[in-house]
């Protein structure tokens, strides 16, 4: 074991000589971190460390009821005033069109009926199905979309915690005899208004996180973009230790070290070694650069601990398999930079995955950038490390299939006879 990890301490000192793979692994990471920093306003000071604020939104009321009423003044309440720019209107034609000249980052519509499938007036009973809203979304800014769509979700989601809690009140009520059955329609419509209107109110909707203990976290949205951009060219340190051990192949240095007395598996095993050693170390390093230069919260310590090495545990799991089914260096330079960059997109690091549609969400769970993300989110945002406990396991997983599948091609082909 000790030539193992002599073979991969080796590895690692040669990756971090390389200029050219520094830039990848490093530069590249900080300088794009920067970038999506400036471009979301993270530096700009306007609402404190979130980077978010000002998201021009169109409110067009159909319905005018309560609940309507109610979600109007939370959108333009002053506590969401420094994140929130709401605008009422009446044409959906002409916010679709605000859309499409990158005027607003999105619309939404209060549809007619909307309170009275929550909230039925005397003699009438709930519909079916609750009307829903409808959020016209601008796809140039999906960060701001989120930000909408989780503060609706936020607003939706007390407001059904209130009208099940009124359900359950009134249940009970009748069974001891307190409340008569042909009262409680009447009951039930003043509960739930008054309950709506509290349930409504801004105090409840915000960005920050709040943990077990009560401790607020802030949202930063370099949280979200900073594990991103560190796992996407994370594969390209997976993928270029894999081309590494190709070179060594058609060199000759494999061959040479089997001269010794150090086997097959030993010089594998020093290899792989290597690379997740530069992996660690290259998310150990982003991840001190941006707490020291951009003060970002990666949260849980000992989560995120956890979380690189299950990251980089499977991201050297697909550059293994990668090496094990290419024939020479430049194939795995080619799939590996076409990885890197489908599963940057596949994971999250571009674009807000929660908006697209169920089959692309699953496809992403192929990836560990998607994992990842997910956990390092979580954790930014107050999560403990029983909270990460899923993207661990997947990660681990798909690290051991990996590792497992790439051994077997690895035999079967000869790599590293004598």
């Amino acid at each position: 074991m000790k030539k193992a990890f002599l073979i991969g301490w080796k590895d690692l000192t040669l990756a971090f000589r390389d200029r050219a793979a520094l830039i990848f692994m490093l530069a590249a990471p900080f300088a794009l971190t920067l970038g999506m920093g400036l471009v979301t306003g993270r530096f700009s000071g306007n609402t404190g460390s979130t980077g978010v604020g000002d998201i021009p939104i169109v409110i067009i009321d159909q319905d005018g009821g309560q609940l309507a009423q109610t979600l109007v003044e939370v959108l333009q309440s002053e506590e969401l005033s420094d994140l929130l720019e709401p605008s009422l209107g009446d044409d959906l034609a002409a916010a679709q069109a605000a859309i499409e000249a990158d005027e607003i980052a999105a619309a939404l519509v209060i549809p007619a009926g909307f309170t009275d499938s929550i909230i039925p007036h005397d003699g009438q009973t709930a519909p079916s199905e609750t009307v829903q809203l409808a959020l016209y979304s601008n796809p140039t800014r999906p960060t701001s979309v989120g930000v909408v769509r989780t503060i609706l979700d936020g607003f939706l989601s007390q407001v059904e915690v209130n009208r099940v809690g009124a359900e359950v009140i009134i249940t009970r009520l009748i069974a001891t005899g307190r409340l008569q059955p042909q009262e409680a329609a009447g009951f039930a419509q003043t509960l739930a208004v008054e309950n709506a209107a509290a349930g409504g109110q801004p105090s409840a909707i915000s960005l920050n996180s709040v943990t077990a203990s009560g401790e607020e976290v802030e949202f930063d949205i370099l949280a979200i973009l900073a594990p991103g951009m560190a796992l996407m060219f994370l594969m390209f340190t997976a993928s270029n230790g894999g081309r590494s051990l190709l070179i060594e192949r058609n060199h000759g240095t494999l061959p040479r070290l089997l001269v010794s007395p150090t086997g097959t598996a030993q010089v594998l095993a020093g290899k792989t070694i290597g690379i997740y050693l530069t992996g660690v170390a290259q998310m150990l390093i982003l991840i001190l650069g941006t707490t020291l230069l951009f003060q970002v919260q990666w949260g849980n310590m000992a989560g995120v601990l956890l979380l690189v090495l299950a990251s980089v545990f499977g991201a050297v799991g697909w550059g293994l398999f990668i090496t094990a089914i290419a024939r020479t260096p430049g194939q795995v330079a080619a799939v590996g930079s076409a990885l890197m960059l489908t599963f940057g997109i596949l994971g999250g690091t571009f674009i807000n995955t929660n908006n697209m549609p169920a089959w692309y969400r699953w496809l992403t769970r192929i990836t560990p950038n998607a994992w990842g993300v997910d956990g390092f989110t979580t954790l930014a945002l107050g999560g403990r490390l029983a909270d990460i406990l899923e993207p661990l396991l997947a990660l681990v997983v798909m690290g051991l299939v990996l590792f497992g599948v790439a051994m077997l091609l690895f035999n079967r082909r000869g790599l590293t006879q004598k």
